[in-house]
């Protein structure tokens, strides 16, 4: 499948290096790819300089948000949560039209310091602003409720956790499915919540997922759903 991944942080690069290695077609992007390769310093997570990272990854090519969303059939909005609209509106609108966007995002807000809090929340949701600015896409969010290495290898950590998506369209749903799929998630470990409003409730988990975090002094773990 043809991929656009938009963001080349540590998500959309563990991402993109994923789906190159299950022989997807990836093109990632950035608003500025001059800037991105010119870089030379960490970035303010601390990840490494693109280009070290796309050495060991040259079949994925870098673009800009228009040319790389121009390319997929479909996108996967890996930017800050904060950024999404700015950079989906650089990809323009006939680009996304019709296409399943996979929103990984998350809008933390660290205006303040730390730890951060939700630009939007309660009554909004990234996915849903996404779907009103662009009504012919197909929204589905997914997979932001772990770590960038457990969104591509869920066996990286023992049991049955669980990821949850939301979406008003079931057939992009079943397309994230199969990716997720890809990534090794069994069916039985996605849940699927409802319509993209429902996006607010794996939104909101962000802070207690960082609270988490700073508990347990890893990014690495996840919940489990039981029933009875």
């Amino acid at each position: 499948m043809k991929i656009a991944m938009l963001g080349t942080g540590m998500v959309g690069r563990t991402l993109a290096g994923k789906l190159d290695e299950l022989g997807h077609d990836v093109v990632i992007g950035t608003r500025d790819p001059a800037g991105t390769l010119a870089r030379t310093g960490r970035d303010m997570q601390g990840s490494p300089p693109f280009t070290d990272w796309h050495q060991a990854h040259a079949a994925v090519r870098l673009a800009s948000f228009a040319d790389a969303a121009a390319h997929g059939e479909l996108i996967v909005n890996a930017t800050a949560g904060v950024a999404s609209l700015a950079a989906l509106e650089a990809a323009g609108a006939d680009a996304l039209a019709g296409k399943v966007i996979m929103d990984v995002s998350n809008a933390l807000d660290f205006s303040h310091g730390m730890p951060p809090t939700l630009a939007v929340a309660n009554t909004d949701s990234v996915a849903e602003q996404i779907q009103h600015a662009y009504p012919a896409a197909r929204v589905v969010k997914a997979l932001n409720t772990v770590s960038s290495m457990v969104m591509t290898d869920p066996g990286h950590i023992p049991g049955g956790h669980v990821v949850f998506i939301a979406g008003d369209d079931d057939q992009a749903k079943a397309t994230v499915r199969g990716l997720l799929g890809e990534f090794g998630w069994a069916a039985d470990t996605i849940i699927d919540l409802g319509g993209v409003r429902l996006a607010r409730g794996p939104e909101m988990y962000m802070l207690l997922w960082l609270s988490l975090w700073g508990a347990l002094g890893t990014p690495d773990f996840n919940i489990a759903v039981h029933r009875s």
